[in-house]
């Protein structure tokens, strides 16, 4: 059973707090952003090996699997868009452009109830050790760089980081751990 996708803009979580998760982007500084990506993962492993980690608790709400496979797709995606705002050029761009990604076509193209939950365990690890290892890398003057989303949503490095450390830590407590 498909379930309706989520079509909200959820760049409001990078100005205020979100009353679903409790997650506040006052919260992120800078020097914590790749411990705190990091820490995101934690958990997982535990959630994936689950007895009926495939089912869906109901039908408007993923299983466990699929959120730990939306969760290393997370990582993935924002690791490659934080590449690209780190590589553009600026004298030539006013910021890296990112190409649509339709999260619940991807689920249901790569048929993430069928795939295996260690192994979606150990690639959202890997994935969050690299996304977490790209972000301690950013130099002081980076995180002003620009990127802009295909709907014309904009971020800078640092709104980005909020951005996606929202996801990360809400999706956690979807499938009931804290939020991080």
């Amino acid at each position: 059973m498909a379930i309706t996708p989520d079509t909200k803009d959820w760049t409001w979580v990078m100005e205020r707090a979100c009353p679903e998760c409790g997650y506040d982007p006052d919260s992120v500084r800078r020097t914590d952003v790749g411990d705190r990506i990091a820490r995101s993962a934690a958990g997982w492993e535990a959630v994936l090996a689950r007895p009926g980690v495939a089912v869906r608790p109901d039908e408007r709400t993923w299983s466990p699997l699929e959120y730990g496979c939306h969760i290393r797709d997370v990582h993935r995606i924002m690791r490659s868009r934080l590449a690209l705002m780190l590589s553009y050029d600026e004298a030539v761009a006013d910021g890296a452009r990112f190409a649509n990604w339709d999260q619940d076509a991807t689920a249901d193209e790569d048929d993430y109830t069928a795939q295996d939950p260690a192994v979606v365990a150990r690639e959202l690890a890997a994935a969050a050790a690299d996304f977490a290892d790209a972000y301690r890398a950013v130099g002081a003057d980076q995180w002003e760089r620009r990127g802009l989303r295909s709907n014309g949503s904009a971020f800078t490095v640092d709104s980005f980081a909020r951005y996606a450390l929202h996801d990360l830590e809400h999706h956690r407590v979807d499938v009931g751990l804290a939020r991080g």
